[in-house]
């Protein structure tokens, strides 16, 4: 059984949004994520999922209620604070990869790492070099990104988001411009991640077997959470 350390946790975190008319997306949200855990967030469109991933990622700080990321609250901090802990704590993958497509693959994984400036461009090129290895792409390293293949790109997209070993793992839908075979091996990825390197994954996502594979999914409807489905059930059973 896993340790159950919670890692991010909000407490009655509500939004609204103001155009065209007042409305609430996000209504009493409550829940904890735990080291190590693989969550996926569902809904249909329009119940506030992504909306509340990017709450949670602190780039979107409008919201009433209170978010706390590694036993601090984070709610009401200054832009610089909030980007700090981004830089450090938090990965990003995205439905859309957002790779510069005339740079290598080495440097598009390369550039959180030099712009976080805590190691020198030699320990950060190894380090590129170590998490392309791991998503097996090492032979891919100095391609440009636009040579590679969706699925190949994307992957790249996730050395990226993990070469500072960022705690938690923020993802918006993050197959959903991938075919099935490219879809399992995000989600092997995923798994090893939360299994072996002890990061917390918390991925929106409209894939019903995806998020059923993870260790726990929140549904979310009309910016509610209306369910919890399982919490490392399987590991446990077994």
């Amino acid at each position: 059984m896993k340790n159950l350390e919670v890692v991010l946790s909000t407490k009655r975190l509500q939004k609204y949004f103001y155009e065209p008319i007042k409305f609430k997306v996000l209504d009493d949200v409550t829940f904890q994520s735990y080291r190590g855990e693989f969550l996926t967030l569902v809904g249909k469109s329009g119940s506030g999922k992504s909306t509340l991933l990017y709450c949670l990622s602190t780039m979107d700080t409008r919201y009433e209620g209170e978010l706390n990321i590694l036993g601090e609250n984070v709610t009401g901090k200054k832009t610089d604070y909030l980007a700090e802990i981004r830089n450090h704590h938090i990965g990003f993958v995205f439905q859309f990869h957002y790779l510069l497509p005339e740079f290598t693959c080495l440097k598009n994984v390369m550039i959180p790492a030099l712009k976080l400036g805590n190691r020198s461009y030699e320990e950060v090129e190894e380090k590129a070099y170590q998490k392309l290895e791991m998503l097996g792409l090492k032979e891919q390293a100095l391609k440009p990104a636009s040579k590679l293949s969706g699925g190949q790109q994307q992957r790249v997209s996730i050395a990226r988001a993990l070469i500072n070993d960022p705690q938690l793992i923020m993802c918006d839908e993050p197959t959903g411009n991938l075919d099935s075979k490219n879809t399992q091996i995000v989600f092997d990825i995923f798994k090893q991640l939360s299994q072996e390197y002890n990061q917390t994954i918390i991925a929106v996502t409209h894939d019903n077997d995806f998020a059923k594979a993870s260790d726990r999914t929140i549904e979310l409807a009309d910016g509610k959470i209306i369910s919890h489905h399982k919490l490392f059930e399987t590991s446990e059973s077994e």
